[in-house]
């Protein structure tokens, strides 16, 4: 029967026609299901290679820290001095800009510093006025001349820091160029002519240092100056020692001894409160007349004063004096000279070791300077560096000039010295240097 005709019987009989409707199953969401699982496992997996990925990207920096930060690290040594050599042909600009970028990283926090803490163990203390130095290695004046980075160098790893020479008023010292380099011998002459931003700034630096200090420990300055804060006035670190270097003004006529002492008085009133120990230098080759201030008679009258006016220092414990001499005087008549004014005086002790004039017997045979070098090491100036040692080993108390490895510095301190001082060797050795000397010292101990 065709459609059309049962529709239209449908019709005539009123009959209602519904049409076949298959019954339809419902659908389940299988592939939905599927799909959702995988891409939640997928999900999953992403975020967790992304804590992995992050975990070892933050520990990878975080070794990566150390290890720049540590002062054995190969580069320290390697690389940083040769690398201030070729971009600073000038040895003094080298100079700025390392102490630029060691204040730098230091607020940072990304300062090297010393991470081997064996090196602090008792084996190395030394006493040193009634202070366990923590080892006997300190660090030179000169390298710090306004004391901008004492707390970087003492990170370093030395046991006593020595910043300036500072005098009364600012003053440019000698013109540029004034420090050149003699790389094959590790050597170095300057005539810098103690260049130098006055008492009143160092001072200043210094305060706002100690007052730093104080206000993390809830301390005023005057409880820090006086020992509440259990660490020593000026290096603020227990086991250290801070030694602020002091010296006339070159316009300050050397004959006119009143005028000399009340520079180095002036300097004394200024820095005494934030100092460890003074250091009066009457060594220095590059300010005229100031060796001349060694003879006994003027250099008592001299030491005597400065002592005098530390005496006043206003805090618990006045800090130590000690005298800066010359590495060149080696006649019995002028050592006994410098002995009986250092007795005199009430000086608490003496320095050995500045720059020297001499410039015979310095090279030692079978090394040949380049004329470049040869230039340099003829220069007008002082000059400093390892063939220093023999002079220093000669003349000891505390001891500064030409060492730079834990061989030199045990027979520094085996023949007397208390504490054995470093410069030079830093500018080639770089930030490891104090330990690398204190690592092959606890070797030998």
């Amino acid at each position: 029967m065709s459609a059309s005709l049962l529709r239209s019987r449908s019709a005539l009989s009123g009959a209602r026609i519904v049409p076949s409707v298959r019954p339809t199953l419902p659908r389940l969401p299988v592939a939905q299901r599927r799909n959702a699982s995988s891409s939640s496992a997928d999900n999953s997996s992403s975020q967790l290679k992304a804590v992995l990925l992050g975990t070892a990207t933050a520990a990878g920096l975080y070794v990566s820290y150390l290890y720049a930060t540590d002062t054995r690290a190969f580069f320290h040594r390697w690389v940083v001095p040769p690398l201030l050599r070729y971009v600073f042909p000038d040895a003094e600009d080298a100079h700025h800009f390392g102490t630029c970028a060691l204040k730098a990283l230091y607020e940072l926090n990304l300062h090297p510093r010393e991470r081997d803490t064996t090196l602090n163990s008792p084996e190395l203390a030394v006493p040193v006025f009634g202070t366990d130095l923590q080892n006997p290695i300190g660090i030179s004046a000169g390298l710090d001349k306004d004391a901008e980075i004492p707390d970087v160098l003492f990170e370093l790893g030395a046991g006593l820091v020595e910043v300036g020479g500072c005098t009364p008023l600012p003053q440019a010292g000698n013109p540029k160029p004034r420090v050149f380099r003699v790389p094959n011998i590790d050597g170095m002459v300057n005539r810098y002519g103690l260049n130098s931003r006055g008492a009143d700034d160092m001072a200043m630096r210094l305060r706002d240092r100690l007052r730093r200090f104080g206000k993390k420990l809830g301390l005023s300055e005057s409880d820090v100056l006086n020992g509440k804060a259990n660490v020593p006035p000026g290096s603020l670190r227990e086991g250290r020692l801070l030694a602020v270097q002091i010296a006339k003004n070159k316009e300050t006529d050397e004959r006119d001894e009143k005028a000399v002492a009340q520079d180095y008085v002036y300097c004394v009133k200024r820095l005494a409160p934030y100092a460890d120990i003074i250091v009066v230098n009457v060594s220095s080759p590059n300010t005229p007349g100031l060796r001349d201030l060694q003879a006994t008679e003027p250099l008592t009258r001299l030491l005597s004063a400065v002592v005098e006016e530390a005496s006043k220092t206003d805090r618990k414990e006045r800090p130590k004096v000690m005298v800066k001499v010359s590495p060149d005087e080696d006649e019995d008549a002028q050592m006994e000279g410098i002995v009986q004014a250092v007795h005199a005086s009430g000086v608490d002790g003496v320095i050995v070791g500045n720059t020297t004039k001499r410039r015979t017997g310095v090279i030692p045979e079978g090394i040949k300077l380049s004329p470049k070098e040869l230039s340099n090491f003829n220069e007008t100036g002082g000059y400093s560096g390892p063939l220093m040692y023999s002079r220093t080993l000669d003349l000891v108390l505390f001891a500064t000039g030409g060492i730079t490895n834990g061989e030199q510095a045990q027979k520094i301190l085996n023949a007397g010295a208390s504490v054995a001082m470093v410069y030079t060797g830093m500018t080639y050795g770089g930030a490891g240097t104090v330990t690398r000397i204190k690592q092959e010292l606890k070797d030998k101990v």
